[in-house]
């Protein structure tokens, strides 16, 4: 027994070692992605100012090209009947000719200068490209590494044999996690991340700003600033509740269905009101732990979405259960869009409706979806249902 647990500490300590290195290494190759990032998009911006410059150059060259070849054969001319014309006339054919052949080949230089920088600029591109698809997909698996270390290998590893099974055991998590830790990457990145950013950023203008325009300017801006603190607080706690919540697994969804409704009511601090209703609902039967964690993420990804991006005022869940048949319609008066926009569009708008179609045809059921500008969107869900 005294030898399990000098081993058990003895992995906890080589655990914990592996997690601060690897944490390190995510967090520079992050940076590095990041500052790629930003001299890719400066880089772009530069190239094709360049690609411009390069553009209006050849077509100013190209007229200069003309004129200094008609001075050149006025040249001529004048050099060979150089009788025929005034010592005036001479000068002026050769100083023209002159002039117009230097700003040729200044032209040329600067042509050339312009086409080399713009290599080199595309060359730059191609390799800030790679880095940052490279660091994107090194913080990905690591951040799959660090839960692996944090979670699943803590977790189980008092009750897996030896290394195999504990190996085989995460993996399988790890296949089952792996979706909806992508989704909540990508709500931290699109949420939280942005907005402490730009809370980086505001404070800085702050300071700038107090400096400049005085305290009472400062002061100003120091609320906005609070207010953006405070709206990344609400989507840190939005994101944690939304990961799983613990009453789903004990209550059953209607009653965490509710409950969760008047959670992200208040939430919105009453900005929002949030109606839900239930009709001939199983309040005290349980469903299949898969058939309500289906539903649950789609009642909550339609609701982000009214909230988020149709900024919705007022949003109404209803639910009901027929004898084989389950069905969820969820009504907003947000901003809406257009249908046919909306069938080719790929943005971060349409990711949440797409992946609430892909999971009701998980579930063999069917989603119909009517929005229009300026009148909201109405969604209806239809699927069979399991009881347990």
């Amino acid at each position: 027994m005294n030898s399990n647990k000098i081993d058990s500490k003895v992995l906890d300590e080589v655990l914990d070692k592996m997690i601060q290195t690897v944490d390190g290494s995510k967090d520079e190759i992050f940076q590095i992605g990041e500052q790629s990032r930003q001299q890719y998009e400066s880089l772009v911006v530069e190239l094709k100012d360049i690609k411009s410059q390069v553009s209006k150059v050849i077509e100013e060259g190209d007229q200069l090209e003309v004129h200094a070849r008609s001075a050149r054969n006025r040249l001529s001319e004048v050099s060979k009947n150089f009788k025929q014309f005034s010592e005036d006339q001479i000068r002026e054919a050769y100083e023209k000719a002159h002039k117009l052949q230097v700003q040729l080949t200044m032209m040329q230089q600067h042509e050339k200068q312009l086409r080399d920088r713009r290599d080199d600029l595309e060359r730059r591109l191609l390799g800030l490209q790679e880095i940052i698809e490279r660091s994107h997909s090194l913080v990905s698996q690591i951040t799959v590494v660090l839960n692996y270390l944090n979670r699943d290998i803590r977790q189980v590893g008092i009750l897996l044999e030896d290394a195999q099974q504990k190996q085989d055991f995460g993996l399988r998590i790890i296949e089952a996690q792996e979706e909806e830790r992508k989704r909540v990457s990508r709500e931290i990145h699109d949420g939280p991340a942005q907005m402490l950013a730009n809370v980086m950023m505001r404070s800085e203008l702050i300071e700038r700003i107090y400096r400049e325009r005085g305290a009472d300017e400062g002061f100003k801006e120091i609320r906005n600033l609070r207010q953006n603190v405070r709206n990344a607080l609400y989507e840190v706690r939005r994101i944690i509740y939304d990961l799983r919540p613990m009453a789903l697994d004990d209550l059953g969804l209607i009653p965490t269905l509710r409950k969760y409704m008047n959670t992200i009511e208040e939430y919105n601090n009453g900005k929002t009101k949030i109606h839900f209703e239930s009709l001939g609902c199983l309040e005290a039967k349980r469903l299949s732990p898969r058939f309500e964690v289906a539903l649950f993420r789609l009642a909550q990804e339609a609701v982000t979405n009214a909230l988020k991006h149709a900024e919705a005022t007022e949003i109404s869940v209803k639910v009901e259960a027929a004898e084989e048949t389950f069905t969820m319609v969820i009504k907003d008066n947000g901003k809406g869009f257009s249908l046919d926009q909306f069938k080719g569009k790929k943005d971060k708008k349409s990711f949440g409706l797409i992946g609430m179609k892909e999971r009701v045809d998980l579930l063999e059921g069917k989603m119909t979806i009517d929005s229009k500008i300026g009148l909201g969107t109405f969604i209806m869900i239809r699927v069979p249902y399991q009881v347990v």
